[in-house]
C-alpha cells in the first residue's frame, strides 16, 4: 500500500478556515500542556510556569513525605504502564476518609487522612497559583482572538486545569465570562443559569471540568467560588471520588455536561491543545458526541509525535470527525498520514508553524508541524486577528 501523505500547510489552512467561520460554534479544550508551555526564569535555567502532572506529583510527594504519603501510593493499583498521579492519590485519600470510620487503615485515622487531604490541596494550590510573567503569553493571544473576532455564537473554553491563568488573561483583555457562578464576595453556583443562560455572544463560557483552586464546599454543603473564608471549607480540586448520585448536580458534572451539549448541538468545532487524551471520562464524552453529530469536528493538536499518544490514535481510528495534528504527521478520516515533503509549499504564511530540514538545493528532507505547542497556537490566533484587521483596513480604503 502506498504511503498516505498530506500537506501540513493545507491542514493549517483548514484549521484557520474552521476558526474563521462565523456559522460554527467554537470551543477550546485546554489541557495541562498549556501552562507548561510558558517558561519563567528559575535561577540559571528556564522552567515551566506550572509543572505537568508528573512534575507536580513528584514535587508534592517530596514535600509530604513526612506524612507517609508513600503508604497511600503503594495502595493504588493502576493498569500496566500508567504511573500514579497526585490526582490518583487525592482520590484515594478521599475514598479512605469515607470508609475508615473510627478505626484505622494502614496506620491512618480519619483525622490523619483529612489532614493529608487538606495538605495535598494546599500543595496543589501553592504549585498552580502562579502569576503570568507578562501580557504576551499564549493565553493573552487566545483572549485577544476572542475579543477581536466577531462571532454569532459565544466561544466556550473547557479545561481540566485548576489554575486561574485563563481567568487572568480574559480579565486583562476586559473580556466578560460566565463560569457557572454568580456573585462577588462568595459567588454561588447556579445550575439554572448554566442550563438556561442567555448572555450575549461576547461573553465567554468557561467550564472548569476538574474544579478550581478557588472553588470551596462549606460546612452546609454549599459550593462557592472565592477566598476560603473558613478553615472548615473544603477545596474542590479534582472531586472525582464522589459517587454520581451524590454529586450529579455539583459544578463538575454540570461542566462536563456542557462539553457533551456543545458537541451534540449543530455545527461545532472543538480545538484541543495540551490535552493528551488520557482522561477516559472526557474521552468518552467526546467520542459519544462526535459519533452522533456528523456536523461537529474536533482538531486534536498534539505536541509531540503521533506514536507518543496511543490513546489519541485509538480514539481517532473510531471516528472520522476527529483530526489529530502532530509533529510528524496527522490522523485524518481514520487514516494515518505522514507530512509530505514532495509538494511545493506556496503558503509561506504558516512557516512559523513548521520545522523544516532542507538540502542545499532547497529541497525538503523532513518537515515537522509545531501547532500542538500552545505558544505556536497563540501565534496562529494572533495572526488571524491581524489578518482580520488588514482585511478591514483594505476594505475601508476602497
Amino acid at each position: 500500500m502506498d504511503e498516505q501523505v498530506c500537506n501540513p500547510y493545507r491542514q493549517m489552512e483548514i484549521l484557520q478556515q474552521a476558526l474563521a467561520s462565523d456559522k460554527s460554534r467554537i470551543a477550546f479544550l485546554m489541557g495541562a500542556g498549556c501552562p507548561v508551555s510558558i517558561s519563567i526564569q528559575d535561577g540559571d535555567k528556564d522552567s515551566p510556569l506550572i509543572e505537568d502532572i508528573e512534575g507536580l506529583t513528584n514535587t508534592i510527594c517530596n514535600n509530604l513525605k513526612e506524612e507517609n504519603i508513600d503508604k497511600i501510593i503503594t495502595r493504588i493499583s493502576l493498569p500496566e504502564g500508567k504511573n500514579v498521579t497526585i490526582e490518583d492519590i487525592l482520590s484515594h485519600v478521599r475514598l479512605l476518609i469515607e470508609v475508615v470510620g473510627n478505626g484505622q487503615i494502614d496506620g491512618f485515622s480519619k483525622t490523619d487522612l483529612e489532614k493529608l487531604e487538606r495538605n495535598i490541596c494546599e500543595e496543589i494550590s501553592k504549585a498552580v497559583s502562579k502569576e503570568m510573567p507578562d501580557n504576551e503569553t499564549p493565553y493573552h493571544s487566545l483572549a485577544s482572538w476572542i475579543r477581536d473576532i466577531q462571532r454569532n455564537h459565544p466561544v466556550e473554553i473547557f479545561t481540566p486545569n485548576y489554575d486561574l491563568l485563563i481567568e487572568s488573561a480574559l480579565e486583562s483583555k476586559n473580556i466578560p465570562y460566565f463560569d457557572g457562578f454568580i456573585g462577588t464576595r462568595k459567588a454561588f453556583f447556579d445550575l439554572h443559569s448554566i442550563e438556561h443562560e442567555e448572555l450575549p455572544p461576547r461573553w465567554v463560557r468557561l467550564w472548569k471540568l476538574h474544579g478550581s483552586i478557588n472553588w470551596w464546599n462549606d460546612s452546609n454543603g454549599h459550593v462557592f467560588r472565592g477566598p476560603m473564608e473558613s478553615p472548615g471549607n473544603k477545596q474542590m480540586i479534582y472531586p472525582s471520588h464522589l459517587k454520581y448520585e451524590q454529586s450529579r448536580r455539583m459544578p463538575y458534572y454540570a461542566m462536563q455536561d456542557r462539553l457533551g451539549h456543545f458537541l451534540a448541538t449543530g455545527q461545532a468545532v472543538l480545538i484541543t491543545c495540551g490535552y493528551s487524551f488520557v482522561d477516559e471520562h472526557l474521552n468518552g464524552i467526546i467520542l459519544e458526541r462526535l459519533s452522533t453529530n456528523p456536523r461537529a469536528i474536533c482538531f486534536g493538536l498534539i505536541y509531540g509525535e503521533l506514536d507518543d499518544y496511543p490513546e489519541a490514535i485509538n480514539f481517532a481510528k473510531k471516528i472520522s470527525n476527529l483530526s489529530l495534528i502532530a509533529r510528524n504527521g496527522a490522523f485524518i478520516g481514520r487514516r494515518k498520514m505522514n507530512w509530505s515533503t514532495k509538494e511545493h509549499y506556496t503558503i509561506s504564511h504558516y512557516d512559523y508553524c513548521m520545522e523544516r530540514e532542507m538540502k542545499d538545493g532547497g529541497e525538503d528532507i523532513s518537515i515537522r508541524c509545531k501547532i500542538g505547542d500552545f505558544k505556536i497556537l497563540g501565534h496562529f490566533l494572533f495572526n488571524q486577528t491581524r489578518d482580520t484587521y488588514d482585511k478591514e483596513s483594505d476594505e475601508s480604503a476602497e
